[in-house]
């Protein structure tokens, strides 16, 4: 690997990690007797920006000398005395030898590095502008790096910069940079494509075809490269599972996205481990009867459906049918009608429940599963499943608020304890299934260094935005 891009992937770990090993070259022996094989011509596509043969002799050697100088340097974080001597390296041959586009990256990363170190706003914007300048030079001046660039420059706008550019614009970045690489696409833009992917989509900027082209190639990307990685370098890939599987849960509410196939993937093991519970039958059973499962075409959605009708199904109310069958939108108007006419408080919070988990696990719509959660546990004092679904809902929003594992993504972890601390509280019968989320994602909280480094201290008050817009108390996963 260069020295330049284990910059670079030591300056995306907060997001997560890259690393390469170049592989060992072959040794070829050659007979003693043969004749022997001529010197390599230099070669003949190097870039057409200046570079170190393109100067005079004694500047040539000097500008090299000025060049690994430099990169010393930087090895070194000496940066004042490193930038300055790749300010003259980068006047008088920023091609370098023609064939890496390494002073240009470098240059990326001084100025990354002087943003963090001032809160000027106007020196910020002068040094991005010098950032944008060196991708479009990059671009120019090796074609062959075009692809890696342009990700680059998406990557930055997502994440770094987003009032730099509209999200119509990045996402253009990041689907060029997509469909060049097919399954070779740069790792680094898989998360930040597929955040876009789900966002355009949702606003009706891409149509359902487009939506699937891409979903099929970040996920055949995503498992070339998964199953291709080596050692320490498979690392980064943990991080983009963890993310972006989840984020394109999205497209599980529109309907033929995705197929029986997939759902019975997804969700038959679901019904397996809890086969008693007639409440996940329905989910699992309307879950794959959207997908498009029958009981022709698929033996699990009929086993299902056998074991619905023969111990679930609630004679005499139609609303469980329609949910059964996936019609969400009856469904829900189904169950509303039911609570709103219900006297009996606790069947009146058992329909607005369901139509908490109709919200939840078929459309994805947490907003509004939370809210008819709550209005459940209003109806029906002391009852903690309507806390146990809220702290499901907020422990799986790493991805919607976050990138999966970083800060963003784990502080919602709090607020999904505080949910399921709150369940077993109130209703001892909760306790178990509290017990087991609490013990699951408590070591997805944030340690105490990365407290720490925040000027922040476990059990201060602490704000979740997103969609959750909660005060919780911070906690750390190491104690």
């Amino acid at each position: 690997m260069t020295f330049q891009s284990k910059l670079f992937a030591a300056l995306l770990l907060a997001i997560f990690a890259f690393s390469c090993t170049p592989k060992t070259p072959k040794t070829v022996t050659e007979p003693v007797t043969q004749t022997p094989t001529p010197p390599t011509p230099p070669p003949t596509d190097l870039s057409p920006c200046k570079k170190f043969q393109d100067l005079p002799y004694q500047e040539k050697d000097d500008t090299e000398n000025q060049y690994v100088i430099y990169r010393d340097m930087l090895k070194n974080d000496e940066i004042e005395e490193a930038f300055k001597r790749w300010k003259t390296v980068y006047e008088k041959a920023p091609a370098a030898d023609g064939q890496r586009n390494t002073v240009y990256l470098d240059g990326i990363y001084f100025y990354e590095v002087f943003i963090s170190q001032t809160q000027d706003s106007t020196k910020i914007n002068e040094y991005i502008d010098e950032i944008f300048k060196l991708y479009d030079e990059t671009e120019r001046c090796y074609p062959g790096a075009e692809n890696y660039a342009g990700a680059r420059k998406g990557f930055d706008l997502f994440y770094k910069y987003p009032n730099r550019s509209s999200k119509e614009e990045t996402f253009e970045l990041l689907r060029t940079a997509a469909e060049k690489g097919g399954d070779d696409m740069p790792y680094f833009i898989m998360n930040p494509f597929g955040a876009l992917l789900v966002d355009m989509h949702y606003e009706e900027k891409i149509t359902d075809e487009e939506a699937k082209k891409y979903v099929q190639m970040l996920n055949d990307a995503l498992k070339k490269q998964t199953e291709e990685c080596k050692g320490s370098d498979c690392d980064l890939y943990k991080e983009i599972k963890g993310y972006l599987p989840e984020r394109l849960e999205y497209f599980e509410r529109v309907k033929g996205f995705y197929d029986c196939a997939y759902f019975t993937e997804k969700y038959y093991p679901e019904y397996q481990a809890s086969p008693g519970d007639c409440d996940n039958v329905l989910t699992v059973l309307s879950r794959l009867k959207f997908g498009g499962c029958t009981e022709a075409n698929s033996p699990e959605y009929n086993e299902i459906y056998q074991k619905y009708q023969t111990d679930c199904r609630v004679a005499q109310n139609p609303c469980y049918d329609l949910l059964r069958d996936a019609n969400y939108t009856e469904a829900l108007d189904c169950f509303k009608t039911k609570a709103a006419d219900e006297t009996d408080p606790e069947k009146k919070a058992k329909y607005t429940m369901l139509v908490a988990k109709i919200y939840y696990a078929h459309l994805k719509n947490f907003s509004q599963a939370r809210r008819y959660a709550l209005e459940a546990a209003d109806l029906k004092g002391g009852w903690g499943e309507p806390y146990l679904l809220i702290g499901r809902m907020y422990a799986s929003s790493g991805p919607l608020c976050g990138s999966g594992r970083g800060w963003n993504s784990q502080v919602v972890v709090w607020t999904a304890l505080d949910m399921w601390y709150k369940a077993k509280s109130i209703d001892p019968s909760s306790a178990a299934e509290a017990n087991k989320f609490i013990n699951q994602y408590s070591q997805y909280m944030p340690s105490k260094e990365d407290i720490f480094i925040r000027s922040l201290k476990v059990g201060d008050t602490y704000f979740v935005p997103c969609w959750i817009q909660r005060s919780t108390k911070i906690r750390a996963s190491d104690g």
